[in-house]
């Protein structure tokens, strides 16, 4: 089996379970001080980190692309499984040596794992000076401010109306063609295997209004692609008089308007239709066919969904508290099917070896793979997360060994399903937007078409990032597409 993934050039099981990371770049406007920021996890992780630079900004700093030249550190955490927060310690320990030839530099822990740990972390990492929730980030200028002077700070309060949705982000490693606009933040799931909850806090949306002045202006400086980010977008709903949808529900009566996700995709796709729309991420429970059909509506809104299954036995995800059942989960891929066409992709996210989950319920999660046919998935195997429900209640029973080897299963599953995938589209014209050079060759170009799949073509010299180009599929691999321009 290990060699076979190997063969096939995808991820080992224990690769899997790591953890994505991004660093600030050089940036010299004339500030008097230097901002290093790792982000590790999510994309909203991500888009966070634009915040957090762009507060600190205002009060004096400028990013750099080398953390022995900062004069603040910051590791923006994720806490969604435990290798996450294995690789935040053991960059924490590496910073030591730097800390020691620089005392005056403050380090500190933002995000998931921060708001985890709270003042613990303090305790357990004495190098860390600063700890941060995601709520809390504009008390970073006062909290570094108060550590320069030796005093060591945390703020973990978590909000019921906080969206930041005043703050313009500092993009980040930005390609210049597309960005992330956060549009909600917080989730009221309670999924029992996920810390999301506790570490972000209730949902409450941002002001539709800000968002679509956020798109417009990324149109604006060049900007040909956003995606609008939430931990459950379908679930977005904001009223002029509330943002927080628990307390918005139980007086939805006395409101004078409610915007919705479909209304929200639509004010966005409105800003230009040279505009592409994606979104992330999608909750089974809560996609409805409104939405699926203000996608069909608009061409710039891509033909994606990011819809997590989990498991695809309804034992398994009653016991996840993913509040839907197998049957449910293809009742709605068979509407995005219905709606939105065969082409539209389709991805998940998969847990292998949750508490309890025998032989065959492992096979019900690759069978309801090969009936929704996934264009790609995120997968790994289960992580006991300290404080969930399923901390509390069930015995993380399954053995290492065989979480590997179920995880390599549906990995060995997802990568001859996106073979499959990809060969479908073979001799298909597709529009692609262009987002910069192939990693592999100066002499090769990649974009994403609709379905957000990677395709790669031969440079011309009148092409660059950000333009629109017509390409037909000419062959694949299982990760990618290769074309030619027709126009």
């Amino acid at each position: 089996m290990e060699n076979i993934i190997k063969d096939i050039d995808i991820i080992s099981p224990d690769e899997a379970q790591a953890c994505d990371f991004k660093t600030t770049e050089e940036e010299n406007t004339g500030k008097s001080k230097k901002l290093y920021i790792e982000s590790y996890g999510c994309q909203m992780n991500f888009s966070d980190s634009e915040i957090v630079a762009s507060i600190m900004k205002e009060n004096g700093f400028d990013t750099t692309s080398d953390f022995e030249q900062a004069d603040v550190i910051f590791l923006n955490t994720c806490s969604i499984r435990e290798k996450a927060e294995q690789t935040v310690r053991k960059r924490l320990n590496q910073f030591n040596t730097i800390k020691k030839n620089k005392p005056e530099m403050t380090i500190g822990v933002l995000g998931c794992m921060a708001e985890r740990l709270k003042d613990k972390l303090l305790e357990e990492e004495k190098i860390v000076d600063v700890v941060v929730g995601p709520d809390a980030y504009r008390d970073l200028p006062n909290l570094v401010a108060s550590a320069e002077e030796g005093n060591k700070g945390v703020n973990t309060f978590l909000s019921r109306e906080e969206t930041y949705a005043d703050i313009s982000p500092v993009r980040l490693n930005s390609n210049g063609v597309t960005a992330f606009i956060s549009i909600m933040r917080g989730c009221d799931n309670m999924c029992s295997f996920c810390v999301v909850p506790f570490t972000r806090g209730r949902e409450r949306s941002r002001d539709p209004h800000s968002i679509v002045r956020e798109a417009r202006e990324l149109f604006e400086k060049g900007y040909r692609e956003v995606t609008l980010l939430g931990q459950n977008v379908d679930s977005y709903k904001w009223s002029p008089e509330e943002n927080n949808k628990a307390r918005l529900n139980k007086k939805e009566e006395e409101v004078t308007k409610v915007v919705n996700f479909a209304n929200l995709l639509e004010m966005v796709a409105l800003v230009d239709p040279k505009l592409r729309i994606r979104f992330s991420t999608s909750h089974p429970k809560d996609i409805t066919d409104e939405v699926l059909y203000t996608m069909k509506k608009y061409d710039n809104i891509c033909k994606y969904i990011h819809l997590p299954v989990q498991s695809g036995n309804s034992r398994v995800l009653d016991l996840m508290n993913r509040t839907y059942d197998r049957e449910w989960y293809l009742n709605r891929v068979r509407a995005i099917r219905e709606i939105l066409g065969e082409e539209c992709g389709i991805s998940s996210d998969m847990i292998a070896g949750f508490c309890t989950e025998t032989e065959e319920e492992h096979q019900d999660t690759l069978t309801l793979m090969d009936i929704v046919k996934y264009d790609f998935s995120y997968m790994f195997y289960y992580s006991e997360r300290p404080g969930t429900l399923a901390a509390k209640k069930y015995a993380d029973d399954i053995p290492l060994e065989v979480k590997k080897r179920r995880l390599a299963e549906i990995i060995e599953k997802q990568n001859a399903l996106s073979l499959e995938r990809n060969k479908l589209d073979i001799g298909k014209v597709q529009e692609i937007l262009i987002e910069g050079t192939s990693k592999r060759s100066e002499a090769q170009l990649k974009g994403r078409n609709s379905a957000n799949k990677v395709v790669i073509i031969t440079r011309e010299n009148q092409l660059k990032k950000g333009d629109y180009v017509k390409v037909k599929i000419t062959d694949c691999s299982a990760a990618t597409l290769f074309g030619e321009i027709i126009s």
